[in-house]
């Protein structure tokens, strides 16, 4: 797991986006152990402080639990992961139709586009 970040926005939300990505695409799979806080700030090169801040928000989300004196883990729940992956999904499909509008494409020429590129496969 590589993790990049932007001087435009905190680290820790950055963090929270990425970490939600590597959960609901399965890099860390339902029941992994996450690492340590201290291991996930060395690699990714962060503030242990950050790291906390980070992991307490997705512990709030339920995408991650702590059993004691055991660590952290992501959850087994299903319904939980899809709610989140939905999530994720609505906002960058905004955000696309947005850009897309404000460059004068309309959207049925985003779906003549992505039918071109399927069939281009």
């Amino acid at each position: 797991m590589e993790y990049f970040f932007d001087n435009e926005r905190p680290i820790y939300i950055q963090m929270v986006e990425q970490l939600k990505i590597f959960i609901i695409s399965g890099v860390l799979k339902k029941g992994d152990k996450i690492p340590s806080v201290r291991e996930l700030a060395a690699i990714a090169k962060v503030n242990p402080n950050t790291v906390q801040k980070a992991l307490a928000e997705l512990e709030r989300d339920g995408l991650i639990y702590t059993e004691r004196t055991n660590g952290k883990y992501v959850t087994d729940n299903d319904k939980t992961i899809k709610k989140i992956k939905k999530t994720i999904i609505d906002e960058k499909l905004a955000n696309f139709m947005h850009d897309m509008k404000k460059i004068g494409i309309t959207s049925q020429e985003i779906i003549e586009y992505l039918q071109g590129l399927k069939g281009a496969k």
